[in-house]
C-alpha cells in the first residue's frame, strides 16, 4: 500500500501528466492509495500563496483539492501519537523538522511505501519509496 507525496498527488491535476505516473497509478488498486494530512496542508499552503498571484487559478486548485478529498475521504491519514513520536525521533536523528519527515513518519507507522519524485528528501528516513516518474523503487 502507498502514501502519495504532494508532488505525485499534484501530478493528477495536470493536463500533461507524466506517463510513468499514469502507468503506475493504473496498476494500483485505488483502495491501496493513501494521503497524509500533511500533504493536504502543503497543497492548501500553495493555494493560499496563489490567491495573491492568480485568484482564478487558486479557486481551480481549491476545487480540485475538494474533489480529491471527497475521493480519498476514507484514505486520509492523520497525525496520531505514534506518528508524532516517530517524527520527533526522525527530526532529532536527521537534523531537520521538514514536512517530508512527517510524511515519512506516517508511512513508517502505517507500513506504507511513500510515492514521490523527491527520493533524496526521504532517503535519510529509511522509509520504503517508489518514484513513478523514473520507476525506481527503494526498500
Amino acid at each position: 500500500m502507498y502514501l502519495l507525496d504532494t508532488v505525485v498527488l499534484s501530478e493528477f491535476r495536470k493536463r500533461n501528466r507524466d506517463i510513468g505516473v499514469l502507468t503506475w497509478i493504473r496498476s494500483v488498486a485505488p483502495s491501496d492509495l493513501f494521503i497524509s494530512v500533511v500533504t493536504i496542508g502543503e497543497i492548501e499552503l500553495g493555494i493560499e500563496k496563489q490567491r495573491e498571484i492568480d485568484t482564478r487559478f487558486a479557486e481551480e486548485l481549491s476545487r480540485w483539492l475538494d474533489t480529491t478529498l471527497r475521493i480519498y475521504s476514507n484514505q486520509i491519514l492523520g497525525m496520531d501519537i505514534g506518528v508524532a513520536k516517530r517524527w520527533g525521533r526522525l527530526a532529532a536523528r536527521i537534523g531537520n523538522r521538514g514536512m517530508d519527515l512527517a510524511i515519512a513518519a506516517t508511512a513508517l507507522e502505517s507500513g506504507l511505501t511513500v510515492v514521490t519524485r523527491n527520493v533524496s528528501d526521504f532517503a535519510p528516513t529509511g522509509v520504503a519509496m517508489l518514484d513513478p516518474f523514473s520507476g525506481v523503487r527503494q526498500a
